[in-house]
């Protein structure tokens, strides 16, 4: 198995509506992403050319769309489509992990944030 090369968006920062309770839905709130591409990247280092890699403004459109465009009760849902997007935009990406992060999640107690990472690859 040849190793994968890895481009990283990291906290990717929106105000978007997703949540299980009401106000979730209605008041919104912050979230965080963070994105891996893993992709061979030869041609990309050899060549100098974009047309090689993966164009970062378009990632970073890709994953604003997945995050603003629908509202979601799951932060799970949210990291899934944004994985799944990024794998059918970007045919050079073999696998993505993604991470969604939401700070200040209504919990019956202190803490920072909440996060879930998924994992999705091309199906061989």
């Amino acid at each position: 198995m040849r190793t994968l090369d890895i481009i990283r968006l990291q906290n990717a920062v929106f105000y978007a509506y997703h949540g299980v309770l009401k106000d979730e839905q209605t008041n919104g709130g912050k979230f965080e992403v963070d994105v891996e591409l893993h992709a061979d990247l030869t041609a990309a280092r050899t060549t100098d050319s974009l047309h090689h890699t993966v164009n970062y403004e378009q990632a970073y459109a890709v994953i604003k769309k997945a995050v603003m465009e629908k509202k979601y009760y799951l932060i799970e849902a949210v990291a899934h489509s944004i994985g799944q997007t990024l794998l059918r935009e970007f045919p050079i990406v073999e696998k993505v992990t993604v991470r969604v992060r939401k700070p200040g999640a209504p919990v019956h107690g202190v803490l920072d944030t909440i996060e879930v990472e998924i994992e999705s690859a091309r199906k061989e």
